[in-house]
Order: C-alpha cells, then structure tokens, then sequence
C-alpha cells in the first residue's frame, strides 16, 4: 500500500490502513483540509466567486465511491458542490472559472495503474494550488483542523456536463481550423484507455469535422488495456494499425486527458517531447512570442522559438512552475516534454483536446504526412536515468559538487542542478517520491546522450563513495 502527500494534492493505492493508502478517513480528512483552506481564502472579502467547488473525475474503478466521498465531505464543511461526473482534468479546470467557484478538485492518478487514485487540489482559477498553498493544505490535515457546518448551513449539490463547454472553448480558438481539417478528411486512430478520454477525444474530434475515427478502448470502465502511461512500449496495438495503413494520424491519451502522444502515418512514434514543440511551431508561425517548458525536456523548443525570433525559458519541473514561469514570460505557448501542451489561449492547463485541434490545424495547412512534419523538426534524443540513494546521502551535497565541477558549462540550478553543454545538457534533481536522484540527458544521439549522462553519473558515485 501506498500514500502519497504532496503540495498538488494526495494519491495513492486504494485500500489498507489509514495512512497507508488512498482509504476512505484519508480521503475525507485531506478533503476536509482543502475545504478549510478554500474557506479561509474566501474569508478574504473575495468578490464574484461563489462558495462552490467543482469535482471532476476519471473512470477508475474507486472513482464513484472517491466522488462520493468528496463531495459529502465538502457539503459537510458547508460548500455546494458543482459535480460534472466522468471528466477530463482540463474540463475540470475548465468549469471552475466557467462556475466562478473558489476551487476544484479532480480524482485522478493521472497515468498511474488502476489500482491508484488521487486528488488533485485546484486554486480559483482552475489551476494547481502553488507550495505556499499546498502546504497550507497538508499542515491542515495533520492538525485535523476542521469545523465541519451545523445543518441548516450544509452545501447542496448540483450534477452538470462540462464537455460541451470544454469542445466549444477549443473551437473558438483562432488558431483551431475546422473548415481545413473537415476538407482534408482525415482519418484518426485514437486510444483512450477505457477512461475519459473515450467520451472526449470522439466528441472533440467529431466537432472539429472529422468523420472517420477509429476507436481503441473507449469504452470509459476504468479496466485500462494497457498500461495507462502513454509511452511507446505501452503502444503497439494502435502502432500496429497505423502500420497497416489505415489511418492518417493516431492520438494517444492518458487517464486524465492533459497528456497527448501522436503516432504516425508508418506506426512510428512522434515522440512525446514532439508533441509540445510541433504545436508550438504551429502556433509561433502565426502568433510569434516567447515559449516555456521544464528543465527536462527536450532542446528542441528553445531551436524552435529562436527560429521565430522569440526567447525561451526553462521552469523547475512541475505543472504549477510551467504556469508560474509562462506567466512571467508572457509565454503564447508552454507545456512539459511530456506531451502535455499548456495554450493560454484557451487556460493554463495542460489539454490533449486543445493539442489535437492544433496539431491538426498544422497538418491541414501544411499538408503532407506526419511523419515528413516531424522531420522538419529538430532531432535529439533524451536519456532518462537514475542514481539510488541511502539514507546517509547528502544530495545537497553532491549537488553543489556537480556544480563546482562544471563551473565553466551554462548552469541553471532553480530545481536540482541543469548542465547546458554546446551540444546537450544533462539535468540531474532529487526525486519527490524515491529515494534518487533523476538523471535526464539530451544529444543529438542516443549514444551521445547516454554518454553524457555516465560522464556525469560515474562522477557522482566517485563522489558517493
């Protein structure tokens, strides 16, 4: 069994003794902290935002007892509850601004197997609460410091659909061509992993005008078919179809629907790094300005921006720091190599719904196969390792050694410490959930990039022993 609690929220294994796992008193008790949090915040004197919070879900198996459970909660700490049922995390976002309400809370464990479920905690604005936030919650939780409402003053709730909302938001994006994408009548292949993104994905692609969708695992019960992270292993089925020639495009979604992986005409992966840089090319072509990722992903976005004469920033990694930085920078477009696009435009989430009426806006107008638009793209490959810790390790240490070492090569150290070479870089940060520390390394090889990262690796257990 399995708890984990961090500032975004808390997620774990369903079942097992309190404090073990994701069980029903750990549910109601973080749920409660969030409620005494919002409750502060809006004790602030804040004007236009209604004493509600939205509750969104996947398809897990535990989701409908998970949203029972919240919801009662939060109509026992007095707020009404806006339920749109099975949703993806950016429809969720979505209908907190669209409700007005003080907050959101989604039950998703995003690409972790269906044994695990979380809830993921949203500000006013429909996204992540930042660390002072988060913070506030858990230090709420361990003093289980609630005052739940006297029965005239419990919450009501209120059942909504937020899909159509969500399609019509994409649709009037400027940059989302419809009338292009119907005309090239394209033929889709998507896999959705038996949760949300079954009803959301057809739904999102039938408004956009496309006719011809071939369906893998729609069907939202929550018994994912594969493993649910959207990595090229985990893929063969829907590459197997596109190898035979059968569709144009294939799109690939997580449980929770905030991330995108495009499979080619040929069956052979775009490359989740991709995804983010061939929207953002699209959207830069059009609208030029700056762009944002996090420190671990791919080099590719910085060549691409430059391209179009604007700057490019790298964030600490984390949802809630690609939105902190985009911000900063005024970013037109951001996300994490991860395949998950973040457009302010349409919010300050990450959405495959808004990743694929772009990415398919770019290929009617450009024309030609995806696999000759990834080739107009820059090429690396990224090297994903680890170094195992004891208990005796002091990162903070080693850290700064790594840092001394390379003292002359471009540093960024705002999370962990980023090594920029001439051609590559190696970023190595300490894991929030194990006990290591996460090496990333990217070359224009793969060869070169795991060497890169043995340099680096070699170095520090020089250093361990």
């Amino acid at each position: 069994m399995a708890l984990v609690k961090s500032i975004s929220g808390i997620r774990g294994t369903i079942g097992g003794r309190v404090g073990e796992g994701l069980n029903p008193v750990d549910i109601v008790r973080f749920t409660a902290a969030y409620a005494v949090q919002r409750r502060a915040w809006l004790e602030g004197g804040r004007r236009g935002v209604k004493h509600a919070i939205v509750v969104g879900r996947d398809a897990r198996i535990s989701g409908k007892m998970v949203d029972m459970l919240v919801s009662s909660t939060l109509i026992g700490m007095g707020f009404d509850v806006i339920n749109i049922g099975m949703a993806t995390t950016p429809t969720t976002e979505l209908a907190v601004t669209g409700e007005k309400a003080a907050g959101g809370i989604i039950l998703t464990a995003s690409h972790n197997p269906k044994q695990w479920n979380a809830l993921k905690l949203l500000n006013e604005h429909g996204e992540f609460l930042n660390d002072a936030e988060g913070k506030e919650v858990l230090a709420i939780a361990e003093r289980e410091d609630f005052t739940f409402a006297e029965v005239d003053k419990l919450g009501e709730i209120v059942y909504k659909d937020y899909l159509p909302y969500h399609v019509d938001k994409v649709l009037d994006l400027e940059l989302v061509e419809q009338h292009n994408i119907r005309h090239c009548n394209f033929t889709v292949a998507i896999d959705c992993v038996n949760s949300v993104g079954g009803l959301a994905i057809p739904a999102m692609l039938e408004a956009l005008g496309v006719k011809n969708i071939i369906r893998l695992n729609c069907e939202p019960t929550g018994q994912f078919a594969h493993n649910p992270e959207p990595l090229p292993q985990h893929l063969t089925e829907i590459s197997e179809l596109l190898k035979s020639g059968q569709a144009d495009v294939g799109f690939v979604v997580d449980p929770d629907v905030d991330r995108l992986a495009i499979v080619c005409e040929n069956g052979e992966m775009f490359g989740e790094e991709y995804t983010l840089v061939s929207v953002a090319d699209y959207v830069l072509s059009h609208t030029p300005g700056n762009t944002c990722s996090n420190m671990s992903s791919t080099r590719a976005l910085s060549d691409v921006t430059a391209r179009y004469g604007g700057s490019y920033s790298a964030s600490a990694v984390g949802e809630v720091n690609v939105v902190a930085e985009m911000k900063a920078t005024n970013a037109v477009i951001g996300g994490e190599g991860n395949g998950g696009v973040i457009y302010p435009a349409a919010h300050y989430g990450r959405d495959a719904l808004v990743g694929i009426a772009l990415f398919l806006s770019c290929l009617a107008e450009r024309g030609g196969k995806v696999s000759e638009l990834r080739a107009t793209f820059p090429n690396y490959f990224i090297s994903k390792n680890r170094i195992d810790l004891t208990p005796e390790t002091d990162v903070d240490a080693i850290l700064a050694h790594v840092k001394e070492v390379y003292r002359d090569e471009r540093i960024n150290d705002k999370d962990g410490v980023k090594i920029d070479f001439a051609k590559g870089w190696v970023h190595l940060r300490k894991s929030n959930t194990e006990p290591i520390i996460r090496v990333y390394s990217e070359a224009a090889t793969m060869e070169q990039a795991n060497a890169l990262a043995q340099r680096v690796i070699d170095m520090v257990n020089e250093k361990m022993k």
